[in-house]
């Protein structure tokens, strides 16, 4: 079960646990390198993800990258990041999706009578998502907001945001509200927040939703789940595909030079 559900009162935030999460340093962070079924079993805190293109993102926006480390668990969402780890850290991990993460929880929820909320995306992709829970896990408690499309929220923006989710009070909060967004507004107000999970997860919203369709299990599994969407996508996914990864493979080089010259 994810902690929270049947002792949310729990005072001691299992130290023992969270210090024997499984990590790697790799170009700054400590990225989770268990496996996937880590979250359905007495997990507590924020979950956030990194691909190549957060990574080059986090290196020109300070707030975005103190978001990332400031995370409970920083998981690996990103074929690149698989291969950094090999090549950096000499260390086979696995990639861990937002869409992966989603559905580990959401399983344990289902089986525990637990709630969840979901912040952001439209009214319309919100329903779809709470009409698919309701159908498919039918004892989990869940509920929603849509808040307003804004590249900044006012104060009055984030109170009317933690009133309704700590009002809900959910075992898990989901966050989508696309990245650095999320991971910034998460980093900014979890402390005000009653939800003992907090996962932001962006895409996975339209993509459960079925707004969006997500690349097949064979792209995924031969590592080219990017290649689909940026053809279905061009004009919204193209600058971190001909430019993010480019970047980072440029700044794997780097650092994979600089170990060397230190061994």
């Amino acid at each position: 079960m994810v902690i929270g559900i049947l002792d949310r009162n729990e005072k001691h935030k299992t130290k023992d646990l969270m210090a024997g999460i499984l990590t790697i340093k790799l170009l700054g962070y400590n990225i989770f390198c268990g496996g996937k079924e880590f979250f359905s079993d007495g997990f507590k805190g924020v979950v956030n993800t990194i691909s190549p293109h957060s990574y080059i993102i986090a290196r020109k926006d300070s707030l975005f990258r103190e978001a990332l480390m400031a995370s409970d668990v920083i998981i690996p969402d990103g074929v690149g990041i698989i291969m950094a780890a090999s090549v950096l850290a000499r260390k086979k991990i696995d990639k861990i999706a937002g869409s992966d993460l989603h559905e580990v929880i959401i399983n344990a929820l289902n089986d525990h009578k637990g709630s969840c909320f979901y912040l952001g995306s439209s009214d319309a992709t919100l329903r779809k998502i709470m009409g698919r829970i309701s159908r498919e896990h039918s004892a989990i408690r869940v509920g929603s907001f849509s808040p307003p499309y804004k590249t900044i929220f006012s104060d009055d923006d984030n109170i009317s945001m933690i009133n309704i989710v700590n009002e809900f009070s959910p075992d898990v909060l989901f966050m989508g509200m696309t990245a650095p967004k999320q991971e910034k507004w998460v980093y900014e107000n979890k402390h005000l927040i009653n939800a003992p999970v907090i996962c932001a997860i962006g895409a996975v919203f339209d993509f459960y939703a079925g707004t969006v369709r997500r690349s097949g299990k064979f792209w995924i599994s031969i590592g080219l789940e990017w290649l689909p969407r940026l053809l279905r996508e061009p004009r919204r996914l193209w600058r971190r595909t001909l430019i993010s990864t480019p970047l980072f493979i440029w700044f794997v080089i780097l650092e994979k030079l600089r170990i060397k010259n230190i061994h």
